[in-house]
């Protein structure tokens, strides 16, 4: 179980479609010169044939104002959560010594129970953390699934204050790493939602969690590096794509998951998901968008409701178009996954029983393009179980109209 998600490109990546389908020594001696224009004035007349009328000024030191990040973290931080994640397993021997850094990265994956020298006692054990923030005041909690998709482990909710409570699963998102807790009481401050799609790259944004799975309630602060980012997000458990998502500078460090991304006018805008380890400063967020309906699908069913399509594509680009000698460059190319059993329609679904094939390009939803800025999933997202929908699709070079009815994503659980 990684509270931090190791991301790649997946600029060619399929996914089933569904609801949401960043020189000490010399750096010093130039400063010591720019504060002592004389120093210079002797070599510099002697190079300019004396005409130097004036020495250069040095630098004024500016002082930033930090009075918004600090009034953000004042108000998003009570609501903000620590989880704690414990299993029961083997207990072990004596002789028995744990990685060396399990205490610290406490969201590593816990050892596998065949090496652990059984006593043939079970106790419960914390194998790792991650972050949620609070939605509502009886105690609802937004988080990431993979945070809590053990189906056989306990979770402990630690409030700012230090206040702790049991945590139940609500729901785990069938298709984004999203997931809702519950804990019970009422009167429990609560963050403010924002609005994700009115984010804008350069944006200032700040990531608050459990960083490290031991430093809780950290806060790092960044900007908005990227939007509509469609990445693979992958641990030990597999992998997934989330799509549209935020990419951020913010340190988003092992036990950030969970946590919010939060604009300067205090409002959640991302639920932080994932990092790339093979960089530096490059994390990413699922949009908050997404988690508000997750929350009104729990609401309104008692569980999260994604309408599908059921295929799995690429979105096509101009570059992607010329490299593959595509007559079109826009869509969504219908293929297989990585594997030959992750097929490129999947049976049953609503694309196979309009009759969408491999290789098929789907141009358009219910008239709008299909593109890198807008994908498939993306326009999808609104729609609900039962809408009847119209694409067009180019098969074998011709288009044609394609109207099918969407039916629920069914939960993997």
């Amino acid at each position: 179980m990684l509270a931090d998600r190791p991301v790649r490109a997946a600029v060619a990546t399929a996914v089933i479609v569904s609801f949401f389908v960043g020189g000490v020594m010399g750096g010093a001696t130039g400063a010591a010169v720019a504060s002592r224009p004389d120093l210079l004035a002797g070599p510099l007349l002697a190079r300019l044939g004396g005409k130097l009328s004036a020495p250069v000024a040095a630098p004024k030191l500016t002082v930033i104002e930090e009075s918004e990040t600090i009034a953000v973290v004042e108000k998003v931080n009570p609501a903000v959560v620590s989880i704690v994640i414990s299993r029961r397993m083997a207990r072990p021997g004596a002789d028995f010594q744990p990685f060396p850094f399990d205490d610290f990265f406490g969201d590593l994956p816990p050892q596998p129970e065949t090496d652990v020298p059984d006593t043939g006692e079970r106790e419960l054990r914390v194998i790792g953390g991650g972050s949620g923030f609070l939605v509502s005041a009886d105690g609802l909690i937004v988080t990431n699934r993979h945070v809590v998709d053990g189906n056989d482990d306990s979770y402990e909710v630690v409030l700012s204050d230090g206040r702790t409570f049991e945590g139940k699963v609500l729901a785990r998102d069938p298709l984004l790493d999203l997931a809702l807790l519950d804990i019970e009481g009422e009167g429990f401050p609560t963050v403010a939602l924002g609005d994700s799609d009115a984010l804008r790259v350069g944006q200032t944004v700040v990531a608050v969690g459990n960083a490290l799975s031991e430093l809780a309630n950290t806060v790092t602060k960044g900007i908005v590096s990227g939007i509509n980012r469609r990445i693979v997000a992958g641990g030990v458990g597999g992998s997934e794509v989330i799509e549209e998502a935020i990419q951020t500078d913010a340190a988003i460090n092992p036990g950030n998951s969970g946590g919010p991304l939060v604009n300067l006018a205090g409002e959640v805008v991302g639920v932080n998901a994932a990092v790339n380890r093979s960089a530096q400063g490059v994390g990413f967020a699922i949009p908050i968008n997404a988690a508000k309906d997750v929350v009104a699908s729990v609401r309104e069913h008692g569980r999260i409701v994604r309408p599908w399509i059921g295929v799995r594509y690429v979105l096509i680009t101009p570059e992607f178009a010329k490299a593959n000698n595509l007559s079109v460059t826009h869509g969504a190319l219908v293929v297989r996954g990585e594997t030959q059993t992750e097929l490129a329609v999947i049976p049953g679904s609503p694309a196979d029983t309009a009759g969408i094939k491999e290789n098929d390009i789907i141009l358009s939803v219910d008239g709008n393009d299909v593109t890198a800025e807008r994908s498939l999933a993306a326009l999808i997202r609104g729609k609900k179980s039962g809408d009847q929908i119209t694409l067009v699709v180019q098969s074998q070079g011709k288009e044609r109209n394609v109207t099918l009815t969407l039916s629920e994503l069914k939960s993997q659980e």
